[in-house]
């Protein structure tokens, strides 16, 4: 674990609290596409985006509702409704998480922060947390591609565009749902680290590939160190 040179961090539930705003953004999006609140569709749709937290948004969106336009344009909605509870003030850095990444890169690792939101909304959450120049690299799925977790693409983009690391290897994930689990697991990272803070349980995590699960990000520096074991 010592040799790991690159850390692909998820943000909304790893290194960003967002308190729910996920379903808060989804339920405007959904009114604005007609779903009716309280109806059955309404509450299917809404654990279908409890079940997928880590998914790229515009993927959850497709199916939900089918048609790729009907997809964008939720999503659109989305992205809007997300970003303006942003800008009032209701993202919060996870305690610590600014002062684990610093450290990372004190010891020697390059660190990209990743997101399956769009870049507009990834860039609201950057600027409201002051975390702007932070790490060298921040993703979203269309930096990648267009696919998000949980396929591999934003992992093998940082390992491709950092060139921090030889090795796939030598990446370490860490995200706190099954998705980004998923994601470092397919890209070969050596170590997908699941953490607590978000959305999903212990058991998910190990489930979805996890080699560690972690009370918190903060725990991560140590753990590349060799310090503890999990």
């Amino acid at each position: 674990m010592t040799d790991i040179r690159l850390v692909v961090l998820d943000m909304a539930g790893t290194t960003v609290a967002d308190g729910g705003l996920v379903e808060q953004a989804f339920v405007a999006a959904a009114a604005e596409l007609g779903v009716e609140p309280g109806s059955a569709d309404h509450a299917e749709k809404v654990a279908y985006v409890r079940a997928t937290m880590g998914e790229s948004k515009i993927s959850v969106f497709r199916h939900l509702f089918g048609e790729e336009a009907l997809a964008r344009r939720a999503n659109s909605a989305f992205e809007k409704a997300y970003g303006e509870l942003v800008d009032d003030g209701h993202v919060h850095e996870i305690p610590g998480a600014r002062a684990a990444v610093e450290e990372l890169v004190a010891d020697g690792r390059t660190v990209v922060l990743t997101t399956g939101f769009a870049r507009v909304t990834q860039d609201a959450i950057l600027d409201a947390l002051g975390w702007r120049g932070l790490v060298p690299l921040t993703l979203c799925p269309a930096d990648a591609g267009g696919r998000g977790r949980p396929y591999p693409d934003m992992v093998l983009e940082a390992f491709l565009r950092t060139g921090a690391a030889e090795d796939v290897r030598q990446i370490a994930v860490a995200g706190d749902t099954s998705y980004d689990m998923l994601s470092g697991v397919r890209a070969g990272a050596g170590l997908a680290a699941g953490v607590l803070t978000g959305a999903h349980h212990r058991d998910a995590l190990r489930a979805a590939g996890a080699t560690h699960v972690l009370a918190s990000v903060t725990g991560l520096p140590s753990l590349l160190r060799g310090d503890e074991e999990e």
